[in-house]
């Protein structure tokens, strides 16, 4: 018999982000975004940068998630991720602030540079964050790209 529940575990370096029963969750795999329900067939993928959703009872919840790896398997998700942030932690101010530093430091670091490393890195951030927080608040920060 199929289960119909996923257990969520999402991790980080830093912290335990999320352990929840949830129905559904779309994450931001490295080719493209996954949608798993339960009885997902077993599966290993790195993850890339962008928004994760999942669904509980009827209630759609975001969080970021910026790369890493998730380990799905019939009942179970488990998120391993350098960083996540739920939507409702986000200060879209200050990401907004993030990206546009980012931004200005890619175009003054020669690409393949340390700083260059830095810089994408703190661009690719700024945008799942601020993609985060625009889907959360029922649409998408137009102001991200």
């Amino acid at each position: 018999m199929l289960p119909d529940k996923i257990e969520l575990e999402i991790v980080t370096p830093e912290r335990h982000v999320l352990d929840e029963t949830v129905k559904s969750v779309e994450l931001p795999g490295k080719e493209g975004y996954l949608g798993i329900l339960p009885g997902h067939a077993p599966l290993l993928t790195e993850l890339g940068a962008g928004v994760l959703k999942y669904r509980t009872n009827g209630e759609a919840h975001v969080l970021s998630v910026i790369r890493g790896y998730a380990e799905v398997l019939p009942d179970r998700v488990i998120v391993l991720a350098e960083f996540s942030e739920r939507a409702e932690e986000i200060d879209v101010e200050r990401s907004r602030a993030a990206r546009d530093r980012a931004k200005s430091e890619l175009a003054k670091s020669p690409p393949g540079s340390d700083d260059w490393g830095r810089a994408s890195f703190a661009l690719e951030r700024a945008l799942a964050r601020l993609q985060a927080a625009g889907a959360a608040h029922g649409g998408t920060d137009r102001t991200a790209d």
